[in-house]
Order: C-alpha cells, then sequence, then structure tokens
C-alpha cells in the first residue's frame, strides 16, 4: 500500500507487501523487502537496500551521500537486514569506495531516534543504539551490542560482541567483548556486563571466567603482552576468553583498560 502523497520512483524495486505512508520520498535505486514499512515523512535515496520486516519510523534519511569530501558519486551501497526497527530522525549513509563501499547494519537492531551511523560503519545483529548515538565512519559493532544515549564513537572504533556502553560515553578505542565501558577521555572499562550476558543464556561458570579475564585486563600496572599471557596462562581453554585476547590483538586503534 503506498499513500498517494508519497513520492514513489518507478525503478524502485518493492514487494507487494511493503507499507508506505504519507509524504515518503522512495529513489530510483532503492530496494525494499517483504513486509517493511514506512511510516511516514520517511526519505530514501541512494543505492539502498532494506530487507524483511523492517520499520522506518518518520523523518528518517537511508541512504543519503557520505559526509566525507573523498566521495564522488560513486554509486556505493547502503544495506540493511532484516526486523529492524528505525526509529525517528535517523539518519544512515552510503559507504564510500575508500571504506569498502557498503555501510551495512545486520538483522534485529534497534536504532533509536536522531542516531546517525557515518558512512561505512558495519553494525551486526541484534544491536541496540539509544537515542542520539552518533557513529562516526568506518565503526564496527559486533552482535548483540548496546550503546547507551548520547554517546559518540570516533572513527574506526571496533566493539566487541555483548559490551555494553553507559550513555554519555565518548569512544576512542576499541572495546572488548562481553565488557562494560562508561565515560569519555578516557572510557573506562567496569567489569563484565553480567546481566546483558544472563539475558543472552550465559551460564554462570561462562560469566565468571569472563569477568576474571576482564579484571586481568584492566590492570593497568602490567603491560599488555605480559597481561595478556596472563589471561592466557590462567584461564586455558575458555573458548569466550581466547575470542577476548584475539579481539585485543587484533586492534589497530587501542583497546580501553
Amino acid at each position: 500500500m503506498i499513500h498517494p502523497s508519497a513520492q514513489v520512483h518507478p525503478e524502485a524495486k518493492m514487494d507487494s507487501s511493503v507499507e508506505i505512508g504519507p509524504w515518503c520520498v522512495v529513489g530510483s535505486r532503492v530496494t525494499l523487502g517483504r513486509g517493511t514499512r514506512l511510516m511516514s515523512h520517511v526519505v530514501i535515496e541512494g543505492w539502498t537496500e532494506l530487507g524483511e520486516g523492517n520499520t522506518v519510523f518518520p523523518f528518517s534519511v537511508l541512504g543519503g551521500v557520505p559526509q566525507d569530501l573523498k566521495y564522488k558519486k560513486e554509486p556505493t551501497r547502503l544495506v540493511i537486514g532484516n526486523h529492524n526497527t528505525i526509529r525517528e530522525g535517523v539518519t544512515l549513509n552510503l559507504g564510500t569506495v575508500q571504506g569498502g563501499g557498503m555501510t551495512q547494519v545486520g538483522n534485529h537492531c534497534l536504532i533509536m531516534a536522531y542516531t546517525h551511523l557515518g558512512h561505512d560503519c558495519r553494525i551486526g545483529d541484534h544491536c541496540i543504539i539509544a537515542n542520539y548515538g552518533g557513529l562516526a565512519g568506518h565503526v564496527v559493532l559486533e552482535d548483540y551490542v548496546t550503546v547507551g544515549g548520547m554517546t559518540g564513537i570516533s572513527q574506526y572504533v571496533r566493539v566487541g560482541a555483548y559490551a555494553y556502553i553507559g550513555g554519555q560515553s565518548g569512544l576512542e578505542r576499541d572495546v572488548p567483548p562481553f565488557s562494560i565501558a562508561l565515560g569519555t577521555r578516557p572510557t573506562v572499562l567496569k567489569g563484565a556486563n553480567i546481566v546483558g550476558l544472563k539475558r543472552r543464556g550465559f551460564s554462570a561458570d561462562r560469566i565468571q571466567k569472563i569477568n576474571e579475564a576482564i579484571k586481568l585486563w584492566i590492570r593497568t600496572d602490567i603491560q599488555k603482552e605480559s597481561c595478556l599471557s596472563e589471561i592466557e596462562l590462567q584461564l586455558k581453554g575458555q573458548s569466550d576468553v581466547q575470542r577476548f585476547i584475539s579481539f585485543i590483538r587484533e586492534s589497530e586503534t587501542g583497546v580501553i583498560r
């Protein structure tokens, strides 16, 4: 169903079940999957693809050109998965050639009002970004990440799976998986995301081992590699801990402690 006031380009690709509310604008290169709903006053442009069952609330702009002076109208993309909720006033930009050509949002995410995702961000599945979140270009959120309101994340920062970022934080370095981070300049680790991990079915033993690894990591009196070696020695064979260690060793921007 398409409201008479909506402007939908005839070349846009849409499933017959798509609902487009009043005063929406849909561009020629847009693809909208089955069951997707645009409430009203939504603008979708550029090479943008939405999967199935997405709901986009008023005044969101999806597929706008990157806020990057290097962008020269290349056919880069915004790809959004299935069953996401995108609330009021959200802006999601296309990717850039230099950043891989695609901005991506996974499945079952909640992106709350007035959040901005810069070019070439990659958002995993089941992520929550609260109101006024600001993600610069090339930011990576792995699965099940929660970002508190009014949080800013600098470009190229990664946030590991199951991490929780407290509201009004400012991230300039990577946040390891399973952890809680809070604060700005510097942001610091506060321990394991115990509540979140319980909600995702982690056993008490798994959570304990993760928490022990994080407690060792936040000891700033020990240098990075020595600290990681000590974690491996004390918690050998724990897959979650190994994931934690691997994330830190793969970091290019540094990891908070």
